[in-house]
């Protein structure tokens, strides 16, 4: 990608988690207000928010690094633009079907993370929020497809990492004012969010379509063919 592209892409995962937060704060939203900050005040408890956060992000960076890995190697084999499409298609079928996140449940992770809780510690609070990144997750599995999409190890980070910093001000919003959004708006929210799946979906599926669209479907093989013109020469 060039570096025109990359800030594109990166603003699209900045935008994804931005949007995508609002989702989290119905599913995340109670251990986000279980969190032992609230007998703090300034910037201590805004320390301790930013470190349950920073400690989710690291986590969205980790699994951008092995998905990104995993894009590349479709990307070397000349399989990416097929599967920036098939990726958006499934993301559609999730939206179709009205299953964004599928039912797991990951019993280490969450026995875990209900004794790091149960501690009310401060000093536990980036554990937690390493550990509350491998939950389960809709808005994450929709990361994920674009780290994959992005077809390296660093664009993989860089995008997974971009979504977690979109996430922080909704994230550390929730836990500030302990309510940051009634019912009403949360449901609001969610009915919302297919919207966003699908969007996302879209501009995987034109990405893989190699229009040559700037930003949109750029040409993903155009470095390529130059090197290939040049041999000829």
């Amino acid at each position: 990608m060039t570096t025109v592209m990359t800030a594109a892409w990166l603003l699209s995962g900045l935008g994804l988690g931005f949007l995508g937060s609002f989702h989290c704060i119905g599913m995340c939203g109670p251990i986000a207000l279980t969190l032992p900050v609230q007998h703090l005040s300034g910037w201590k408890k805004m320390g301790g928010i930013l470190l349950y956060n920073s400690g989710r992000v690291v986590t969205y960076m980790l699994l951008g690094i092995v998905f990104g890995w995993l894009g590349q190697q479709f990307y070397l084999g000349g399989w990416q633009q097929w599967l920036s499409v098939f990726l958006g298609l499934l993301l559609l079928a999730a939206v179709l079907f009205g299953k964004l996140m599928p039912s797991m449940k990951i019993g280490i992770v969450q026995r875990a993370l209900g004794q790091l809780l149960s501690r009310r510690r401060t000093g536990t609070l980036f554990a937690i929020g390493f550990l509350n990144g491998l939950l389960p997750c809709g808005m994450v599995y929709m990361a994920i497809a674009g780290a994959v999409a992005s077809g390296s190890v660093w664009g993989g980070m860089l995008f997974m990492g971009a979504f977690g910093a979109g996430t922080l001000p909704a994230m550390a919003a929730v836990t500030w004012f302990s309510q940051l959004l009634g019912l009403r708006g949360r449901k609001a929210i969610r009915s919302a969010m297919p919207y966003v799946v699908g969007l996302m979906a879209v501009l995987l599926i034109l990405r893989g379509l190699n229009l040559g669209i700037p930003y949109v479907s750029p040409e993903m093989h155009q470095h390529t063919e130059r090197v290939f013109e040049k041999c000829h020469k």
